[in-house]
């Protein structure tokens, strides 16, 4: 093998481990960072910054505050209104005294069937103790999404893509 070949092939090699290794750091960088702040039973900035004072020890709780009062405050609710591409979902557990998590999903995604698993958008965890924060990293394409905390028990929140 010439000098020359050796060369190329060590250029081609560096600049595929160069993608591999760099490119999520990248992307990291180029992402659009939202950030969403939970209280108990509800996101702020989703509920237009208002805190609602609700208290909660544990799940059953939101699970009543939302069958009484989720409908209106979703009317009233703001849609998040994004363009496609690569974001982070930084979420933070402002004062819930549980552990929390976060689910974005397509809206019409159903955990049940298989298929979706493989052909639709979700990203979800959970970890979120009071006081901590965590980022969710997704690329999202046109359509209509929905977000929520199952383990806070929020509204299904909106949030729209366009191009």
């Amino acid at each position: 093998m010439s000098t020359t070949h050796k060369r190329a092939v060590f250029a081609a090699i560096a600049g595929a481990a160069l993608l591999l290794f760099a490119a999520p750091g990248l992307r990291a960088q180029q992402a659009t960072v939202i950030e969403l702040t939970q209280t108990p039973c509800q996101f702020l900035e989703s509920e237009n910054g208002i805190d609602r004072g609700f208290t909660s020890q544990q799940k059953s709780d939101c699970e009543a505050i939302n069958a009484a009062t989720g409908e209106s405050r979703l009317a009233e609710a703001k849609v998040i209104a994004l363009k496609p591409g690569h974001y982070i979902f930084r979420v933070t557990n402002k004062n819930v005294p549980y552990e929390l998590g976060f689910w974005l999903r397509e809206s019409d995604y159903d955990w049940k069937n298989p298929l979706h698993k493989l052909t639709k958008t979700s990203v979800s965890g959970g970890g979120l103790t009071t006081g901590v924060t965590k980022d969710y990293e997704v690329e999202l394409g046109e359509g209509d999404y929905l977000y929520s905390c199952p383990l806070n028990t929020t509204p299904d929140y909106r949030l729209e893509v366009r191009g």
